[in-house]
């Protein structure tokens, strides 16, 4: 069931490509006294149009209610009391976020009406294009950190980086700041989102037709297939949409691509089953990725040693399947990290608080820069 409320926008506090943050006053308050009676709201206005201060809006609540992880926002369904006018009729026919009440209709990049159908109709290889593919959408800027600190230090121009978003998290790339921010700081060529994920720069059906679009239409030199913002984990072995990785990996191969796959890998997280080496990592790669990868394993230094021991023990059950492959993490690729144009966070830990999450992410885009050559 979702949870519903009205309110009018009593501010807009940011806004980024494709979505505006609003301030909105409820019109009713909560069963629980403690929740705010004024909420933060994300609009994107593709879908419901613009929502100027005044605007009354119909909220959709239910995640914010629960205190669940939709960055703490409640989500603007609707101005409540009038409709956006109507668009100009566009190609293309694809329908994402399919037989939900903000189903949208995009043009695909594989398209019958899409300028580069042709291109894709029969495309079928990657011609060993590197593809690092990763659990969580906060390793993205950490692997393109490494790529780039990679390329500088060999002396080459930095990769042109093209991001493949899967629909595990987020369905909306708006939703997301660090593919803005990405973007405006060049360190992305394209956002290409598959699935039921939309508003990339490029639409695609599967994950397949995402990758070779970012081949054969942005001419990417590397890949990263990461889902959107946001992870639905249950503690159980295969409950987890990070499973995709996996698949993500398969399809990679099958396109005659190189997978990387990016260990999902924590020094601070709490829990058993995070710590060291996820079991995500280990039961994506080692039970629902059949196709080879190479698997770039951190090796840590000082504080971290002991951690990274813990890693190399854990991730010794996917030499029977992929190339495992050393690669150094040291504090000059801290520093790479440090640069960072978006800010670097996962699971609500920063870089400081956790750094070895980060530094596994960017060994793999290190790694995938050796792959060029």
């Amino acid at each position: 069931m979702i949870t519903w409320r009205a309110g009018v926008v009593q501010s807009v506090r940011a806004s980024w490509p494709g979505a505006v943050e609003l301030q909105v006053a409820l019109d009713e308050p909560w069963a629980d006294p403690d929740l705010p009676t004024e909420v933060k709201a994300l609009a994107y206005p593709e879908l419901v149009g613009e929502t100027p201060v005044g605007t009354r809006v119909l909220l959709n609540v239910s995640a914010l209610a629960r205190g669940l992880g939709t960055g703490g926002y409640a989500l603007v369904v609707a101005p409540a009391g009038s409709v956006p006018p109507d668009r100009p009729a566009g190609r293309g026919h694809l329908v994402k976020a399919r037989y939900t009440p903000l189903q949208a209709m995009v043009l695909g990049v594989d398209d019958q009406e899409s300028e580069h159908h042709e291109v894709l109709a029969d495309a079928d290889d990657l011609a060993g294009l590197p593809v690092v593919v990763a659990d969580l959408h906060s390793a993205l800027p950490a692997i393109i950190a490494g790529a780039r600190h990679a390329a500088d230090a060999a002396g080459r121009p930095a990769p042109r980086v093209v991001y493949v978003m899967t629909d595990g998290g987020a369905l909306p790339a708006w939703f997301s700041r660090a593919v803005a921010g990405l973007r405006d700081a060049g360190w992305i060529a394209s956002c290409i989102t598959t699935g039921q994920a939309f508003g990339g720069d490029l639409e695609a059906v599967t994950v397949h037709t995402g990758l070779l679009a970012a081949r054969h239409v942005v001419d990417a030199d590397l890949v990263v297939v990461a889902q959107g913002p946001g992870n639905l984990g249950t503690g159980t072995r295969w409950g987890f949409s990070g499973v995709a990785v996996g698949e993500a990996v398969n399809a990679v191969g099958v396109l005659g691509g190189r997978a990387v796959a990016s260990l999902r890998v924590s020094g601070a997280d709490e829990r058993e089953r995070h710590l060291g080496v996820s079991h995500h990592s280990l039961t994506a790669y080692g039970r629902v990725a059949l196709q080879p990868a190479d698997v770039p394993v951190p090796v840590f230094g000082g504080d971290l040693s002991a951690l990274g021991a813990r890693v190399a023990e854990q991730v010794a059950q996917l030499a029977t399947r992929h190339r495992l492959v050393e690669v150094p993490a040291g504090e000059d690729l801290l520093d790479a990290l440090r640069g960072s144009p978006v800010r670097l966070s996962t699971m609500g830990r920063g870089l400081d608080r956790d750094p070895a999450a980060f530094l596994a992410a960017a060994v793999a885009g290190r790694h995938a820069v050796a792959l060029l050559d």
